[in-house]
């Protein structure tokens, strides 16, 4: 590990006050209001003291098939950063605060990794040492602008082909084919296997230990979404591990609970500062389904295909933050944000789990989205409509490269209706 990854942590006065000089707008007035103070001026039009906003406001930054960084394989560790600066620089400069870095796309690692090679998003080799540390120079530059930095995990998937040839001679998938499941034109790692679960685990908890992120982040992948037509095969450890169990399915949503609760107390051993949280696909369950489910007719449904009981995660609080996907556009017939947004407040409400909500930014002035997307004002009414409800404690944008260009002028929108004055991430 670097000198720069074992940089002491700043607080969060100190990250706010490296920050004054790099908001597009605020002068002294956001710089103190970022460190939690009362500034001079700082009074509302009613002469009494605003307190600073707790919010968090976010940006995945995807790694995986190089979606929006390093921009192409084989740039060299100058251009690799640079392009990693500007989309930090550009967080700041849409008034965000949290970077939710991808960094184990695929089973590799964006960092020097002892379990997993690097990621060839790097150097298009995988495993070739890229020749800088992209999440402790990440970790860095983040907090050096005042951006808490989460480090983005995918827990299951090996690969994005099912050639397992193609992966590195040493590649833990490799060495243990028993592992691998192939499935839908992927590799994934068997999630009903014990020492699967303990390895991906060891794998994550390498760069919990090892550098001072604010949080761990996992997404929708669990069990894969489903294939018409394919099965998981995984019948030797059902047969092994699920006797106890009254049908596979439980017994998979059971492999999945052991992998959330597991991680989230080594998370808490190691680094008891980082929020643990997860992103799952917007659905737990219709209400056709299942009468505590939402008031929706998706087509996919994380308990019953992912086998994710997301909501359980949230009622029993066994992580510190939710971010459902809510990709829908408000009045969406199947899933309507506007429903669906209600139910997950109602869910989170009492949990003491924070409720984040993931928004769709990269639908936003695509032509070949519902007309709702064409109109640079849905993404803010989305926030518009989540100020009504007290748990819903901030938006995460997918993602950073949308951020940046922002097709159709919606991400420039939420920033001037909701992004105006500078805010802290809850904690």
């Amino acid at each position: 590990m670097s000198g720069k990854a074992r940089h002491a942590r700043m607080s969060r006065r100190a990250f706010a006050v490296t920050a004054l000089s790099t908001l597009v707008a605020g002068g002294a007035v956001a710089g103190a209001a970022l460190a939690g103070a009362e500034p001079s001026g700082a009074n509302g039009s009613d002469g009494k003291r605003r307190k600073a906003t707790r919010e968090l406001r976010g940006m995945w930054l995807a790694t995986v098939t190089n979606r929006d960084w390093p921009s192409k394989q084989g740039l060299s560790a100058t251009q690799q950063r640079a392009e990693l600066i500007t989309h930090l620089d550009t967080a700041v400069s849409r008034r965000l605060n949290a970077v939710f870095l991808q960094v184990r796309p695929t089973a590799d690692a964006l960092w020097p990794s002892p379990y997993e090679p690097w990621s060839q998003v790097l150097t298009g080799t995988q495993g070739k040492d890229p020749g800088w540390d992209p999440l402790g120079t990440a970790v860095e530059e983040a907090h050096a602008r005042g951006l808490e930095l989460h480090a983005w995990f995918n827990p299951y998937r090996v690969a994005n082909n099912t050639d397992p040839s193609k992966l590195i001679a040493s590649h833990p998938a490799r060495r243990h084919p028993d592992w691998v499941v192939p499935y839908g034109g992927k590799l994934y790692y068997n999630p009903g296997l014990p020492e699967v679960r303990r390895f991906v685990q060891d794998a994550m908890l390498d760069a919990v230990r090892k550098y001072d992120i604010d949080g761990v982040h996992w997404d929708d992948y669990f069990y894969p979404y489903p294939v018409a037509g394919q099965t998981f095969d995984d019948d030797a450890e059902f047969a092994k591990y699920g006797g106890a169990f009254p049908d596979r399915a439980s017994w998979r949503r059971d492999n999945i609970d052991k992998l959330v609760l597991e991680t989230a107390a080594r998370i808490k051993a190691v680094r008891p500062g980082a929020d643990f949280g997860i992103s799952p696909f917007g659905v737990w369950r219709n209400a056709a389904t299942d009468a505590l489910g939402s008031d929706t007719r998706a087509g996919v449904q994380t308990y019953d295909d992912l086998y994710a009981d997301t909501r359980k995660w949230v009622r029993q609080n066994w992580i510190d933050y939710i971010c459902p996907q809510i990709y829908w556009n408000i009045g969406f017939a199947a899933a309507d944000y506007a429903k669906l947004l209600p139910w997950w407040a109602g869910v989170a409400k009492g949990s003491g789990t924070k409720l984040y909500v993931g928004e769709a930014l990269y639908k936003a002035g695509d032509p070949a989205q519902p007309a709702a997307w064409q109109d640079p004002a849905e993404l803010s009414r989305h926030l518009t409509l989540a100020q009504s409800y007290p748990e819903a404690r901030g938006h995460v944008f997918f993602s950073a490269k949308e951020v940046g260009a922002d097709r159709n002028g919606a991400m420039a929108q939420v920033v001037a209706d909701h992004y105006q004055q500078p805010a802290m991430p809850p904690r």
